[in-house]
C-alpha cells in the first residue's frame, strides 16, 4: 500500500486469502467494512497510530493471524473487527480504545492472553464470544457496560473480575 494513501475503503481486499505480508502505511486514519476480511494468510498485522477507526468486519476470518499489534491512535474497535481470527494468542489494545464493538473479537478461540485498558467503557454484545482460551480477564474500572453474551462459550475462563463501575451487563 503506497504511503499516500490516507484510508482503506470497504471491501478493499475482501477475500484476498492468498495475501501473506501487508503494511499499512503511517498516514492510513480509518480502515473500512470487510477491508481485509477472510484474508486467511495473513499472519502478523501492525495497525499504525496514525488509524482512529477499524471497521465492522475489517479483518473478520483472517485465521492465519497470529501476531496483532494495535498502535496508541486507535479510539473504536468496529463490530466483528477481528471475528474468527482463531490463530491470535495474545493482545494488548492500546490506551486509546474506548470501545470495543459488537461481536469484536467474535471466535478468536486462540486467544489466551488480553489486556484490556482502563480508557475502555463500554464492550459490545458478543465481543468475546467463544473465546475458549481465555483463562483470567480483569475489567477495568472505566467499563460501565457490558454486552449481551460478551464471554458466552469462554469454557476456559476461570477468574473475572468485573469493577464496580459496570452499570449494565
Amino acid at each position: 500500500i503506497p504511503s499516500s494513501v490516507t484510508s482503506i475503503g470497504d471491501y478493499a481486499f475482501y477475500g484476498c486469502s492468498g495475501l501473506t505480508s501487508l503494511t499499512i502505511p503511517s498516514g492510513v486514519t480509518s480502515i473500512g467494512y470487510y477491508a481485509f476480511e477472510g484474508c486467511r494468510g495473513l499472519t502478523s498485522l501492525t495497525i499504525p497510530s496514525s488509524v482512529t477507526s477499524i471497521g465492522w468486519g475489517a479483518f473478520e476470518g483472517c485465521s492465519g493471524l497470529k501476531s496483532l499489534t494495535i498502535l496508541s491512535g486507535v479510539t473504536s474497535i468496529g463490530n466483528y473487527a477481528f471475528a474468527g481470527c482463531s490463530g491470535l494468542t495474545s493482545l494488548t489494545l492500546p490506551s486509546s480504545v474506548t470501545s470495543i464493538g459488537d461481536s469484536a473479537f467474535d471466535g478468536c478461540s486462540g486467544l489466551t492472553s488480553l489486556t484490556i485498558p482502563s480508557s475502555v467503557t463500554s464492550i459490545g454484545d458478543y465481543a468475546f464470544y467463544g473465546c475458549s482460551g481465555l483463562t483470567s480477564l480483569t475489567i477495568p474500572s472505566g467499563v460501565t457496560s457490558i454486552g449481551y453474551y460478551a464471554f458466552e462459550g469462554c469454557r476456559g475462563l476461570t477468574s473475572l473480575t468485573i469493577p464496580s463501575s459496570v452499570t449494565s451487563i
